[in-house]
């Protein structure tokens, strides 16, 4: 029987979503790159205690920062209102605005959320070292600083690294451009930052795309992330709750 990862509607897609995961959630920053409607399907499904990694933790809201005028901004911010988050591992997890503080800011001020800040490059080089199975690895990132406490370090050529651990998920929610049913995808603009390196890095990678084709018909050279790292493909045309 031909492989077909694709599902028919968002709710589906995170329908076993537990208590307690560990999620990935793509995208750069603003609206760009987010998978905004598995994000409303998690909502919805309302799974409780989630740590969710990413480089944002909810940019977009208050402020609408990244948004078309005139439209809803939707980003982690409709997860944590919602109760649902328990840490956050993240390199930008504040508001776009200094004066605006987003709903993750006021939920770690009240003592809600755990945070865990992560340079950018060291985020993604942790998820990326996850999915090649390399379990550590040295950066010179974040030497002598706070983010250094606790952790082992050891010069090389006479420069202080810092040891840091790779980093998996039990599931990526990553947003694709067009992707075949087989689960080869590919991206576009900001949806390209995080997602090659969460996808290979989590148990169960689920990509919301704009466009599904029949297999053979992307040209294998555009293949960001290939079908072996993919496990379930939901147009963004697909029906129900978190399709809005």
């Amino acid at each position: 029987m031909p492989i077909d990862k694709t599902v028919p509607t968002f709710e589906e897609a995170v329908a076993d979503i537990p208590d307690g995961a560990t999620v990935f959630i793509g995208g750069f920053g603003g609206a760009g790159g987010m998978p905004h409607r598995l994000m409303l399907a998690l909502r919805d499904l309302g799974s409780k205690s989630l740590t969710i990694a990413g480089n944002t933790a909810g940019i977009a809201v208050p402020t609408g920062f990244g948004w078309p005028a005139g439209e809803e901004p939707i980003d982690h911010a409709i997860l944590v209102e919602n109760g649902q988050i328990a840490k956050v591992i993240a390199s930008f997890p504040v508001s776009g605005s200094v004066s605006r503080k987003n709903a993750f800011e006021l939920a770690f001020e009240r003592g809600e959320i755990e945070l865990e800040v992560v340079p950018q490059g060291t985020l993604v080089e942790r998820m990326r070292a996850a999915g090649a199975g390399i379990p550590a690895f040295y950066t010179p990132t974040g030497a002598g600083t706070d983010l250094a406490a606790g952790k082992e370090t050891r010069e090389f050529d006479g420069i202080e690294c810092v040891l840091e651990t790779a980093l998996r998920a039990d599931f990526a929610l990553i947003r694709g451009a067009v992707a075949d049913r087989l689960g080869n995808i590919t991206y576009s603009g900001t949806s390209r930052s995080f997602n090659v390196a969460m996808a290979a890095a989590a148990e169960i990678t689920i990509s919301e795309v704009d466009e599904i084709v029949e297999p053979g018909e992307i040209d294998p050279e555009r293949v960001d992330t290939p079908a072996i790292y993919v496990d379930r493909v939901v147009a963004r045309g697909a029906q129900g709750k978190g399709s809005r």
